[in-house]
């Protein structure tokens, strides 16, 4: 199993960094450095309004689905038109809510068009990832991954025209990157169906009978409201900021810059999350042992996210200055804009550890502990952010998003401990936080004392370091990659 899944993460990990990189840096960067700051942290704050409430979008359904489907393939054919059925409805439910609330929030003409566009472009995403659950719990994780790139890569094609064509970048607009992006995902979801009925043999059927769709509702809840909670304490920084701060659309977009990079590198660890699910349903519903598979992920993990936060830190100006310096609002917000991100980044590790561990949990099943937790993360979340965005704008919203992050990912795995009943191996956890601790040493020495070298020579040496560093720790082994490329597939894989 560990073979399979080396293989597989591998391989999705390269197929996203070929295309998604691409995408945050060189799209989204650069329509907000294109578009006026207002239009942009318009934009931003109304995308962080339709995540928010993308638990009646989803309701569950995709995880649900998932962690169903993977323990029992055969039932995918039956399941199939009640849960499209169910999908569709609550597309049509969602933004009707979440427009009326935009309204309530005081949103006003063009800017509720831009959020009709907003919640149709996360209506058609939430449909993508239902097809690719169904996908990813047959266990083709090549064919999940290459789905998960095929809209961005349609954004990057269409939008790197409309932003390099002298007569379209002159006047681009916010409305036609929305636009650009409903297109894309339309497309994608169809590709997305085209494949999964060669592999799982569904039809194109629907199923509006009440039962089954309340059924299906009712299953799906406890998954719902912890994609409800998780959304407020991940989203509700970039509302407050545009809401409560006195420049709120400026603190916005430098939020937005900075979340955008750490959106980027969560990329890495979601992968992760998107074949644990599946994997970790299989392996609980046949008893397996899961904890060999969380520990392999955590020691790929979590190392590499030291090594980007701690560079982030040390480095975080310079990253800045080189993506958005021809930003509007870059030279009076230099410093908001380093230390954002540079606080962002330091809850990276804490992002790796919660896609390990709660999603560990959501595979047992275990919705009550999962929710009890979110919940405490949502009141953490909101009372702090509270406190601190008013006296120090997006600066207190990153503070507020690494003590929660920090804070739930200790909760999570603990938690993970107590249900599975996994081993802890005091070694293990020490070898973690001396790394660390080593790391960020060793980031400092090099800033303090090598100011003859320039930052991006610092840069990769302590990138070249650390890296030898994992293998010193034993995080990854040659010889352990070598042995599990070379097995044969196991049975169970």
């Amino acid at each position: 199993m560990q073979r399979f899944f080396v293989k597989n993460i591998l391989f999705v990990i390269a197929v996203n960094l070929l295309v998604k990189p691409l995408w945050v840096l060189f799209i989204d960067r650069t329509v907000q450095n294109t578009v006026p700051a207002a239009s942009y942290g318009t934009y931003q704050a109304l995308f962080s309004l339709g995540i928010i409430f993308q638990t009646v979008l989803d309701f569950g359904i995709s995880n649900y689905n998932s962690k169903t489907i993977s323990g029992h393939p055969e039932r995918l054919q039956e399941l199939f038109p009640a849960m499209l059925s169910a999908r569709l409805v609550l597309m049509f439910l969602y933004m009707l809510v979440a427009g009326t609330w935009g309204f309530v929030l005081g949103y006003r003409g063009w800017e509720l068009t831009l959020l009709a566009g907003i919640l149709l472009i996360h209506s058609l995403n939430a449909l993508l990832a239902f097809i690719r659950s169904n996908v990813a719990a047959l266990h083709r994780f090549k064919t999940d991954a290459v789905l998960s790139i095929t809209d961005r890569m349609l954004m990057i094609i269409i939008c790197g025209f409309l932003l390099l064509y002298p007569a379209t970048a002159a006047v681009f607009r916010i409305q036609w990157f929305v636009i650009t992006q409903i297109v894309c995902y339309f497309i994608a979801a169809m590709a997305g169906y085209i494949v999964l009925r060669r592999l799982g043999k569904v039809k194109l059927s629907f199923s509006f009978s009440v039962p089954e769709i309340m059924g299906v509702v009712r299953n799906s809840f406890p998954y719902a409201l912890l994609i409800f909670l998780m959304s407020i304490y991940n989203r509700a920084d970039a509302i407050m900021i545009e809401r409560m701060c006195t420049d709120g659309k400026a603190q916005a977009g430098i939020w937005a810059a900075a979340f955008r990079l750490l959106d980027m590198v969560n990329i890495f660890g979601l992968m992760f999350a998107t074949m644990l699910l599946p994997l970790f349903g299989r392996m609980l519903a046949q008893k397996e042992d899961v904890q060999p598979i969380a520990k392999l992920c955590m020691n790929m993990m979590v190392p590499v996210s030291v090594i980007a936060a701690i560079a982030a830190w040390f480095y975080g100006g310079d990253i800045m200055y080189l993506l958005y310096r021809k930003s509007e609002i870059y030279p009076t917000h230099a410093e908001s804009y380093r230390l954002v991100f540079s606080i962002l980044m330091l809850s990276f590790p804490a992002w790796c550890v919660m896609y390990v561990y709660s999603t560990l949990l959501t595979a047992n099943g275990s919705m009550k502990t999962l929710n009890a937790i979110a919940a405490a993360g949502v009141v953490f979340n909101l009372t702090l952010n509270y406190v601190l965005v008013p006296r120090y704008n997006a600066i207190g919203g990153a503070i507020t998003s690494l003590a929660t992050q920090t804070g739930l990912a200790l909760v999570f795995f603990i938690a993970a401990v107590r249900v599975i009943k996994l081993p802890l191996n005091a070694r293990w956890l020490l070898a973690h936080v001396g790394f660390g601790a080593l790391v960020a040493a060793l980031g400092f020495g090099i800033a303090r004392y090598t100011p003859s070298l320039s930052h991006p020579v610092q840069l990769v040496l302590f990138g070249a370091i650390s890296t030898v560093l994992i293998f010193v720790f034993r995080f990854v082994s040659v010889g352990n990659l070598k042995q599990l490329m070379n097995r044969k597939v196991e049975a169970a894989a």
